[in-house]
Parts: C-alpha cells; structure tokens; sequence
C-alpha cells in the first residue's frame, strides 16, 4: 500500500485552523464545568453523544458497522491510547490550568515526529527539525522550572503539568501507531468509532472507580457536555482522522502552533486564569518549536516508500 499524501491545500488548511480553535478551547470549557461534573466522567458522557452522530454519519455514508472484520487490534490499540490520554487530561485539568493543559499537550506534534522519524523513512528529521525539538524541550524546561522558583504555584499545579505532558506524549504516539497500522486503509469513521467505544467505556470505569460519578446537571453543565459531543467527539475527531489518511501527518502538524495560542486565549478569557513570567516564556518556546518542526521548508525530501 502506498504511503504517498497530498500536499496541503486550501480545504486542508481551513479545516486544520478550525480544529485547531476547537481544540484550543475544549480544555476551558472542561474546567469551566469541572466542580459541577468531573472532566473524566464529561469526556465519557460526551463520546456517547460522539457516538450517536457517528452511527448516524455512518449509516447515511453506508459505512460498515462490522470493525470486526478491519485492523481490530490496531484499532484497540488506538482506543486505549486514546482512552489513557483522555483520563490524564481529565485527571490534569482537575489539577492544573486549562492554560497549562493546552500547551504541554500540544507537545504531541514533536513525540509524533519523532516516532514517524523512527518508522517511517519518509518522515524523517532533518537537522532544522532536531534543533526545533530542542526549543521546545528547552520551552518545557523552563516552565517547569517556572513553577519552581514562583512560589504562588502549588505542589498539585505541577503534577497536573506533568500529567498534560504525558498526555502530549501519548497523543502524539497514538498518531505513529495510526500511520503505520491498517488503519489509514479503513474509512475515517471506523477509526474514529474504534475510539469513542473504548473512551466512552474505559473512561466511565475510571469515574466509577475514583468516585466521580456525582453531576449537578446545570444549563451550562448540559451546554458544555453536548457542545463538547457535536464538535469534539463528532465532528473534530472525524475530520482529524480524514485529514491523517489523505495528508502527510507532519505537514498538518504545522498549524499546530496555533492549539496552544488560542487556548491561552481561552484560559484567559473564559476564566481569568493568571499567566505567570516563566511559564509564557517558556510556552512561547515550545509553540516556536513546534512550528520549526512542521515548517514544510524543515522537511526532508526522501522517495515515497511502500509501508505495509
């Protein structure tokens, strides 16, 4: 099977700054809600509205329902991943700031750099992309060592850091297992099913087993929660996965940078987080490293290669 994508074009872009928004402010939309319903048990809720639409999309595009019979055990894998990745934005956004949480999570474009570095030729770094991913970890650096020396953020703030970038790091594996597994053969949609069922499964067994099941259903408890299933689960997923099968993942990680600034913004906006010296130093490194990275003019130009 070919590996080859297509270049980035018009249709590609727009749709990649709109994830890129959306992305940006689910995190505050999660903490905005978080005393009133916890974000594990949201992310679980949410998949289950993700899932409805999709049967539905599924249905109308006359898209086989039997995941059975495609790459299930990839398809598993990426669930699971998807589903630990979940839980530690979840379990980090109960700790630290939406702020925080948006930009060591979208670290996830240098991890999957990095791994396509390793396993697919041709995606390999080229010298201006290391020197990017040394930026950025030097970015991470010193955020942590932000939190550190200022004395106003607590013990829990930086383990919710810590957690963020895990997350970062297993979103960003989850996206190596997927370009190069089976599943860039299958319809987007059934990708994107095999993680909402495993999300929306595992992650209410982690509500239950930490006591998180208690929700005060308020008007912006419900606004959120079914926002977050159209737009986050449904839609966003969906097109995320459409653009992995026909674009080259590192060009589309390019307008990553753009994750991080918009959720800032939201963080700030929607619930006046404060924003301290050494963690905007160091978030303004890792969004330049990130964007070194996936500049296309950092690429390397190999042969396409046959990846089975």
């Amino acid at each position: 099977m070919s590996s080859r994508k297509k270049e980035l074009d018009l249709l590609a872009i727009t749709l990649m700054l709109l994830l890129c928004t959306l992305w940006g402010g689910q995190q505050s939309v999660v903490k905005l809600i978080a005393d009133d319903m916890s974000p594990v048990l949201q992310i679980s809720v949410r998949s289950v509205i993700g899932i409805a639409l999709l049967s539905l999309f599924m249905w109308q595009q006359k898209i086989s329902f039997a995941l059975h019979r495609g790459p299930w055990r990839a398809g598993l894998l990426v669930g699971l991943m998807f589903t630990v990745e979940f839980w530690l934005i979840g379990e980090g956004l109960r700790l630290t700031s939406a702020s925080h949480m948006v930009v060591f999570l979208y670290t996830a474009p240098i991890f999957t750099a990095l791994g396509l570095h390793i396993f697919l030729p041709e995606e390999r770094l080229s010298m201006a992309q290391w020197s990017g991913i040394s930026v950025c970890f030097v970015g991470i650096a010193i955020a942590f060592i932000g939190g550190f020396i200022n004395q106003k953020i607590e013990a829990d703030i930086l383990l919710g850091d810590i957690l963020s970038l895990l997350a970062g790091l297993t979103w960003g594996l989850t996206t190596v297992v997927l370009r190069c597994s089976r599943l860039t053969s299958i319809p987007a949609a059934q990708t994107t099913m095999y993680q909402l069922i495993t999300a929306c499964i595992g992650l209410f067994i982690a509500a239950m087993f930490m006591g998180q099941l208690h929700v005060n259903w308020t008007p912006a408890v419900i606004t959120g929660v079914v926002a977050q299933g159209i737009f986050i689960s449904f839609f966003a997923l969906l097109v995320w996965f459409w653009l992995l099968k026909h674009y080259m993942a590192s060009k589309l990680a390019t307008f990553s940078f753009f994750t991080p600034i918009t959720g800032v913004l939201f963080g700030v906006w929607l619930l006046n987080e404060p924003l301290h010296t050494y963690f905007l130093f160091g978030a303004a490194m890792v969004i330049l490293g990130v964007y070194i990275v996936n500049h296309p003019r950092a690429q390397v130009k190999v042969k396409p290669i046959v990846c089975a």
